[in-house]
């Protein structure tokens, strides 16, 4: 049987324990919101397909990891199998925010030279009066990274789909260019292709989907 996607790309969520990645990530797979925050503990996986234009099927496999250091150790191992990184910092706290050039020097350090895409989240756009990092700010540190920048609320779903969307957009671009080298197979669980992609050609002789 043919796989149901043409492309299939590994994201990682990188930032601080608290500043939304599995809501974030929940608003967009299921379009729900969870009152009751949740702390993920090691590294969560969950996928969503995307049409990119019409006739292409892009899945993107996220996976979630834990921003408490004890679990470093265990989200690192997925650093070097990632095709982009989403970093994501709290408005409302700007820690959060402060940490980002570690998060993005981290994933660097362990992916660099292959080809990798970023895109910088501001999370809880709702929460107004409680902002402690203004827009120009946060649009500098995106600059100074070249990636992205968009401000998302996991709680009204604003912007939530449309940052995801432009990712899985430049990403099937970049493959397309031939910025990706797929090497050997990916059967869904890991170790995947050095550079996070995977063709349906590659896949269709394994693929039980």
């Amino acid at each position: 049987m043919a796989c149901a996607w043409d492309f299939q790309f590994r994201v990682l969520l990188l930032g601080d324990s608290g500043v939304g990645k599995s809501a974030l990530l929940l608003r967009y797979t299921e379009d729900v919101f969870a009152d009751a925050p949740t702390h993920t503990v090691g590294v969560d996986f969950c996928s969503q397909e995307e049409e990119p234009e019409p006739g292409v099927r892009v899945r993107l496999q996220f996976w979630d990891t834990a921003g408490q250091e004890r679990y470093r150790a265990v989200t690192r191992s997925y650093y070097r199998n990632a095709a982009a990184v989403v970093l994501l910092f709290d408005l409302t706290a700007r820690r959060s925010f402060e940490s980002i050039p570690e998060w993005h020097r981290e994933v660097r350090e362990r992916v660099c030279p292959l080809p990798l895409r970023f895109l910088l989240l501001g999370t809880k756009s709702d929460l107004r009066g409680q902002r402690g990092v203004t827009r120009e700010e946060a649009q500098g540190m995106a600059d100074a990274l070249e990636a992205p920048y968009l401000e998302t609320s996991a709680r009204t779903g604003s912007n939530v789909r449309a940052a995801l969307s432009l990712l899985c957009r430049e990403l099937h671009r970049a493959a397309c260019a031939g910025e990706y080298t797929p090497r050997g197979g990916w059967s869904g669980v890991p170790p995947a292709p050095l550079g996070g992609v995977e063709t349906q050609e590659k896949q269709r002789r394994r693929c039980t989907c």
